[in-house]
């Protein structure tokens, strides 16, 4: 009798244990794909918040665009080709469903503005127009501020990626429906690009009235 009674105390501490032992294991994966999923989920949330920091200060710079153009058409009526494809961008980032759309057009936007400034060397009289200087200013503090945000941001989308393409990383990505993020880099093209000065031009016009 005793050796029964034994017997059944010791299957009863086995059983206690294998259910203690499977509920510390459930807990603890339950913990790690928490953390993991939580974590992918951030992440996103992180590059979200810092591409909204971007946009605000691109928005910032669409703003002024209209008057900046308004300005420079006093002086150079026959640049109307650029003018148009700075309107065409301008149009094109609000039209854009996406990351990568708001940045192709905020990308193509930046070198119709590089042409539209270095017009000054060609019309002396804009280089001296006081709301073009102030418009200037604008632009160069906002463009700075962009700059920063920018990096921000792509430090931001790094992380994500970096874990995005981690082992367990994608998995949890996956399972949080988490995508990689977009990159906010200049075009090749943007970045080698020198705008050129044709002094042949025809003379500037005089300033309105």
């Amino acid at each position: 009798m005793r050796n029964k009674g034994s017997a059944g105390s010791l299957t009863a501490i086995i059983v206690i244990g294998l259910i203690a032992f499977t509920l510390v294991l459930g807990l603890a994966l339950f913990g790690w794909y928490r953390a993991g999923y939580n974590k992918a989920v951030r992440l996103e949330q992180g590059a979200e918040e810092a591409w909204a920091n971007v946009d605000a200060q691109l928005q910032r710079r669409l703003d002024l665009v209209p008057n900046l153009v308004a300005t420079v058409k006093g002086y150079a009526t026959q640049e109307k080709e650029l003018f148009e494809n700075i309107a065409r961008s301008r149009e094109k980032y609000f039209q854009a469903g996406n990351t990568a759309g708001k940045i192709e057009a905020s990308n193509q936007l930046s070198g119709f503005l590089s042409r539209l400034l270095v017009l000054q060397e060609r019309y002396p009289d804009l280089k001296a127009n006081q709301n073009f200087l102030a418009l200037q200013d604008q632009l160069e503090g906002t463009e700075n501020r962009i700059s920063v945000a920018r990096t921000r941001y792509n430090q931001a989308v790094r992380t994500l990626n970096n874990y995005a393409r981690a082992l367990f990383g994608a998995w949890f990505c996956k399972k949080a429906g988490v995508e990689e993020g977009e990159y906010f880099e200049a075009t090749t093209q943007a970045q080698t690009e020198v705008p050129t000065v044709d002094f042949s031009a025809p003379q500037a016009q005089p300033a309105p009235q």
